[in-house]
């Protein structure tokens, strides 16, 4: 009975250490790797974002409060022609706040592909109305090395019912630090639409993070976008009503 016993706990401790050994899922490297961009509970963010187009470009700089994906409030801080502005997400409900025509616009889902503030971002990239999580298939498809990191190179695949952009999605994350380095974004019919870059990582409020981002449209020679993230704080406590109407017309850098 004792050898029995003995022979259950070692069964035990060797079932444990395998799992404990397993390499993780699709789903799961996705989520860490969102989660430790975007906070496990929540972040704020001071960015700027570059619009470069063949003849000119623009700089446009905003501050960034979200809460999981069903809460984020962005507040345009520059320059001084669109400072003030503001957008809000709440759940599937989005509206943008015009400070200069004192005008709230409620954003249908149509907009949601759109560009934000003129740039390549779409208006549900920063408004974050769909989920990498949440909303796709995963399958692990291959590793590669990106910028001398090993990666895992993951396929998303649209769920039949969700309110996505894209078709699908391919993105390569470090298997070390679980840093998004690259993404390939795919229309329906499997056409490449953009690619972004990643880079520049940096040690941000305790964790690993890109910097850099740059969004390079396929078929739009000589545009694109390029992301800085000048300060980032993680898991802070942000009070459910910061994120409403109301805040959008008073919040302050």
């Amino acid at each position: 009975m004792k050898r029995n016993s003995f022979l259950m706990q070692l069964l035990l401790i060797v079932l444990s250490f395998n799992l404990n050994g397993q390499e993780p899922t699709a789903k799961q490297i996705i989520e860490k790797a969102d989660d430790k961009f975007t906070g496990e509970k929540s972040s704020v963010s001071v960015m700027s974002m570059t619009i470069v187009r063949p003849a000119w470009e623009r700089t446009v700089e905003f501050k960034s409060w979200t809460e999981g994906s069903e809460k984020s409030l962005t507040l345009i801080t520059g320059p001084a022609s669109e400072k003030g502005q503001s957008f809000l997400k709440r759940g599937n409900e989005m509206w943008s706040w015009n400070p200069s025509i004192s005008r709230l616009i409620k954003l249908p889902p149509s907009m949601m592909s759109q560009g934000w503030m003129g740039s390549d971002y779409s208006n549900d990239d920063i408004l974050k109305e769909s989920s990498i999580v949440r909303d796709y298939h995963h399958k692990i498809v291959g590793e590669e090395t990106l910028e001398g990191r090993l990666c895992y190179k993951i396929r998303l695949e649209a769920k039949e019912n969700a309110a996505v952009i894209w078709g699908h999605q391919v993105r390569w994350i470090d298997k070390e630090d679980f840093i998004f380095l690259k993404a390939e974004m795919y229309d329906v019919e499997g056409y490449l639409i953009r690619t972004e870059l990643a880079g520049d990582v940096q040690l941000m409020d305790g964790r690993k993070i890109p910097t850099r981002i740059e969004l390079i449209p396929e078929e739009e020679e000589g545009h694109k976008t390029i992301l800085k993230i000048r300060e980032i704080r993680f898991n802070e406590d942000i009070p459910d009503s910061f994120f409403s109407q109301q805040n959008m017309k008073r919040v302050r850098s």
